[in-house]
């Protein structure tokens, strides 16, 4: 919980069996926002369960070209998390009108990474001392970043810097950022709600990470002690999934 909020939208997931670890942060009135993030993290987990048990089910999605197998099965996953949240909002309009959720997902497999997200939620990479956002915001303000050469000051100062442009449960379909990676043994990936980068900057993260690299657990409490210092403004959930080499 951050210092700010009367209950807690955000919903994680870590599936370690099948190497899937997710974040998700809702929004939405009347407690709505817990709802779509939970949908979210059961439905992805759920999909990866039934897909590993069962290669041959039936997916609710095609396969994209452009993607190999791996690639589509979290995609597909998240999309149709995508779709049960837009379903129960439409379903029940009085309760869940607008309901909705970020997600960031990272599965290991073969020795690949595999990232997908939709919204403002973030995924790190921590390679030696260098720290990296291996996700792009789906926000207004990363949209005018990208259009314009927006100045530190005017960043700092936007005044939108909440307004997401993809999240899930808003449409019937939504588009899936995934990528993949080559991990080094010892890269560390940080799975975060935007209650912990709005709160501090990359160097503060990097340099909390660095510290204490190995002792996740004290590192997730330590960035979360931190967050809470500069002002708590929204909760804060962290996912540490750290790749090793096999012995």
């Amino acid at each position: 919980m951050g210092k700010k909020r009367g209950h807690n939208e955000d919903n994680l997931c870590l599936l370690p069996e099948h190497d899937l670890f997710l974040v998700a942060d809702g929004m939405g009135g009347h407690a709505s926002g817990e709802v779509a993030s939970q949908i979210a993290v059961d439905t992805v987990a759920e999909f990866y369960e039934e897909t590993a048990e069962d290669q041959d089910l039936t997916w609710p999605y095609k396969m994209e070209k452009d993607l190999d197998y791996e690639e589509n099965r979290l995609a597909a996953s998240i999309k149709l998390a995508n779709l049960r949240i837009y379903e129960k909002a439409k379903g029940d309009p009085s309760t869940h009108h607008g309901m909705g959720t970020t997600i960031v997902a990272t599965f290991i497999s073969d020795g690949v990474v595999y990232l997908g997200h939709v919204g403002d939620s973030r995924i790190y990479r921590l390679r030696d001392d260098e720290l990296e956002q291996v996700t792009d915001d789906h926000s207004l303000l990363n949209d005018y970043i990208k259009m314009k050469d927006l100045s530190e000051e005017e960043i700092e100062n936007f005044p939108h810097k909440n307004v997401i442009v993809r999240a899930l449960g808003m449409k019937e379909t939504v588009q899936v950022d995934v990528n993949t990676e080559e991990p080094e043994d010892g890269d560390i990936y940080l799975l975060c709600s935007d209650g912990l980068c709005d709160m501090l900057k990359d160097d503060e993260i990097r340099d909390i990470c660095v510290e204490e690299r190995d002792d996740l657990e004290k590192c997730v409490d330590k960035l979360i002690e931190a967050a809470n210092d500069n002002g708590g403004n929204d909760n804060i959930t962290i996912v540490l999934v750290q790749v090793l080499e096999n012995d």
